[in-house]
Order: C-alpha cells, then structure tokens, then sequence
C-alpha cells in the first residue's frame, strides 16, 4: 500500500459550520458592567469558522448537504436548508435557523449534530453571539470557497500524484488530485468521474474489497483532517469525518469492508464503521506521524507503520497494542517506515521506508522478545534510491512492487516475493515515485509521482506501454471554476 505525503498546499478556504445546544441569553447579557472594557466583536472567520468546521461540515457541503443545507460557504449558511426558515437573521439569533437547530425542546435534545453531542456551552456562545452583532462575513478573499462538485479544479499545471488504486474488477483506476480523486476507465478510454470533496490534499484513496465504495483520507495541512467514504457507482460522498487539526494518511478496507483504518499527524491509528463513520479503534502506540495502515487476513488486527521506525500490531475489537513487529534494537532500522501492505493470502507484511530497503516481516511473533533481536524478518531486498514511498504485492502473491525517490527522481522495481531476484526496473519517471499499483490481472502496473503523469509498464519487462496525464487541461474543462496551479510540495520526513 502506498503511504506518502507530500504536504505543504495553497491554502483554500473551507469553512464548516458546527451545530450544538444551549439556552440563548438575554439581549443586555453581553453588556459590560460599568468601566469595563467591551468584549472584542466576534469574527466568523477567526472565531465561528473553526468550530462550525469541525462540527458540520461533513454533513453540509455541496458533496453531501443534509437537509439542503450548505455550510462551507457564508451564503450557503445564511441561506439555510429545505425549509422556509433563513439559515442566519443577522441581528436575531432566535429566528435563525441555524440557532433553533442547536437548542433542545423541552426534554428533546438539539436536532443538531444529528448523532453528535452538542457543542460546549461558550462555542455555542460564540455563535449565537455572532448572529446578534449582525453575522458579518469578514472571510478574507483568498479564502473563498472556489471548488466543489459544481465547480471542480481546472488544472494549469499537474499535480504531484500520492496514491493510485485498481478497482479490484480492474475497470477503474482512482488517481488522486487536488481537492478530488479522479476515477478514469483503466483501459485509457478517459474519465468516469470526478470525486471532488473538501480535502485539499489527497493522501489515500483505496477501493473497497467489492469495489463499490472508495475511501479517501487526506485534508488541509494544520487545519483539518478528513476521511471520506465515496459510492463510486452514483458519485456520491456518503461520509465525511472530520478527524485531527493535520492531514489524514494510510487509508486500508478491513476484509469484510465494514471498517476503515488510517494514520494521523497526531501520532494515532484509528479505524471507523465505513457504513456510520463511528470511530471503533484508537491507538496512541506511536511517538511519530502514522503513514499506513493495513487489516490482517482475518480481519481481527490491525498494523500501522510509522516515522518513529516501528510497525506495531493492534487488536481491533480491545483497542489493544499488541507488538512491535520490527526490532526496538537502536539503530535496526535506519530512518522512518512510510508504507505498507500485506499478504494477499498470508499474515506477512511488506514495508518501506526511509533506509530504501524492502523488507518482509511476519506479523505475529513466535518466540519470546530477545534484545537485539529482528526476528520477524522474513526477507531484505536490495536497497533502492532514496526512501521507498510506495509498496504493492502482486495480486497473487508472487512479486513484489516498491517505488522510491532519490534527490527528485523516481525509481520502482519488481522482485520475485520467494527469492528477491529482481526482475524489472522502471527509470522512465520524470522526478520522484510517490505512488505503484498493481492492475488486478498482474499483467502491467501503474506509477506516479511529482511530475503528475502516470506510466504504465510490463511488470515481466519493464517496458513502457503507455503514459497518462490524469487531469483535464484549463482549455479542456467542462464547467468554469478559477484555475488552479497545483503546487509542488515535498514529501513529509521519514525520520
């Protein structure tokens, strides 16, 4: 599975808007007593935005708006939803929708987050606040929300490539982009469609086991983060989960597809219910970024890789960290692990990171810890340039697929699983590798990277069969939107 990263974006707006419970106070509340100095007006941008964010914008966007109700943009949020009432009454918090919304009723609880616990007393504060001095819009105008579903990005320039998927009947091929996953027929025929959601930056995009969901993990750097669950056939976002204040990396599909596995900046794997968005899995084992993840055979656990050089073993159902499946023995390993992926049929795991090395590693352990022990490697490959972005088994198991970087170009390899005798090798990309995958069949592979074009290869020859570049031209777009230079930004460290 791939797991990279590059991080540093433009920064877009994507304001979001939370929905909670509380009493509104009486008008004169927020007077100031005598001699005391007037509290600061509220800013929507600098005070409401960021808890309206995290709150309600995965169920009121333009991809998924609840009850026709759109809050990533002021009008839409002033405008309100499917009935008559107006979103926000600047000046009057008690005919505002959005406020009704939040209060309980007697002993009903706020509508609103539906599912969700109300907000905390003084965020509600702020907001109703903010309506009662008038709900200015002091966004900055670089901030305003430019791309959606109606309104997709309009390419001038590529934009570096960090995950590619087959779909497992190897039809479609999901390409990430900026603020969208691209679906294109995997026979070259074009585009089938475009997932644009709220995340700027795409990390991850993976095709459910029957191929009829895809998840998505990705955000905008040091402000949100965001898991999104897609119904590929409709094009439609049936989850948006707000997780963290970073980019969200690694997404894996348990085997049964009911569950979806990811890393955060924040130094936690997680996992949810792909059908509810119900968070289900928590592990804080880490001490760095968590790049990928992967679900055992069996689906019972978990792996998640890391750039504090570890790969660890979760038990799903207990939450429990249950081993370091790579030597703790300082210096064991050489720099962070930044991908992985399992086994097709067995409990091994395939990992690459920041030493260029590809390894093989058994997942559970069969004898007791020694220190300065590796004792679940299975097999090294031959280091590679740079560090290693991307790493693919073959669908049958037999080979495996790494692609890596090297001061700004790309290389990617094949290798027999049982032996590591390589048996191609691909130097045709134009800057680094981020991303490989396998077509279901194991008769050609795809590989990305910074230059935003994608190759496809025989994997028994390294030959080059054809290229793709993945997104629509400025001229070519189909619908006006403001364009869009995609910009160039480096990998995240692996320590």
């Amino acid at each position: 599975m791939n797991r990279s990263l590059p991080l540093a974006m433009l920064s877009l707006v994507v304001s979001g808007v939370a929905f909670c419970a509380v009493a509104p106070a009486r008008a004169d509340d927020a007077k100031p007593a005598d001699g005391a100095k007037p509290a600061a007006k509220v800013s929507f941008f600098r005070d409401v935005r960021p808890i309206l964010q995290e709150r309600c914008q995965g169920c009121h966007q333009p991809a998924k708006s609840l009850g026709g109700f759109v809050v990533t943009s002021f009008d839409g949020l002033k405008k309100g939803g499917e009935s008559a009432a107006a979103g926000i009454v600047p000046g009057k918090p008690e005919e505002s929708e959005l406020l009704s919304q939040l209060l309980p009723s007697g002993d009903t609880p706020p509508a609103m987050p539906k599912g969700g616990a109300p907000l905390k007393a003084d965020q509600v504060d702020v907001i109703r606040r903010w309506i009662a001095e008038g709900a200015a819009d002091d966004t900055p105008a670089s901030n305003e929300p430019v791309i959606d579903m109606q309104h997709p990005p309009v390419y001038t320039a590529p934009p570096v490539l960090t995950s590619l998927d087959y779909s497992p009947d190897g039809t479609l091929l999901a390409i990430s982009g900026y603020h969208e996953v691209l679906l294109h027929r995997a026979d070259g025929s074009g585009l089938a469609g475009r997932l644009v959601g709220l995340a700027e930056r795409i990390e991850s995009a993976r095709f459910s086991p029957d191929g009829k969901m895809l998840a998505v993990t990705g955000g905008s750097p040091g402000r949100f983060g965001e898991v999104q669950i897609w119904d590929v056939a409709e094009k439609k976002l049936t989850q948006s989960i707000p997780v963290t204040f970073d980019t969200v990396y690694g997404v894996s599909w348990s085997p049964d597809g009911t569950k979806v596995a990811f890393g955060c900046a924040d130094n936690t794997c997680r996992a949810i219910e792909a059908a509810t968005g119900k968070q289900v899995f928590f592990q804080g084992a880490h001490n760095d970024w968590v790049l990928d993840t992967v679900f055992s055979v069996d689906g019972l656990h978990l792996v998640s890789v890391s750039r504090d050089r570890s790969m660890k073993l979760n038990e799903l159902a207990t939450e429990r960290f249950i081993d370091n499946i790579t030597s703790i023995t300082p210096g064991a390993l050489k720099g962070g692990l930044i991908a992985v992926d399992r086994h097709p049929k067995r409990e091994d795991l395939l990992v690459g990171g920041a030493d260029g090395a590809p390894k093989i590693y058994q997942m559970h352990r069969t004898k007791a810890r020694v220190i300065g022990d590796d004792f679940n490697l299975i097999r090294a490959f031959e280091a590679m340039p740079g560090r290693i972005f991307s790493v693919r088994y073959s669908p049958d198991g037999t080979r495996i697929l790494a692609g890596s970087s090297s001061d700004g170009q790309g290389e990617a390899r094949i290798y027999n699983e049982a032996d590591a005798k390589q048996i191609s090798r691909f130097a045709e990309q134009h800057g680094a590798i981020y991303t490989v995958a396998w077509r279901p069949d194991g008769k050609e592979v795809a590989v990305g990277g910074f230059d935003g074009m994608i190759r496809f290869y025989d994997p028994d020859t390294g030959k080059l069969v054809r290229e793709l570049a993945p997104t629509p031209s400025a001229s070519a777009a189909a619908s006006p939107a403001a364009a869009v230079t995609a910009p160039a930004a480096a990998p995240a460290p692996a320590k």
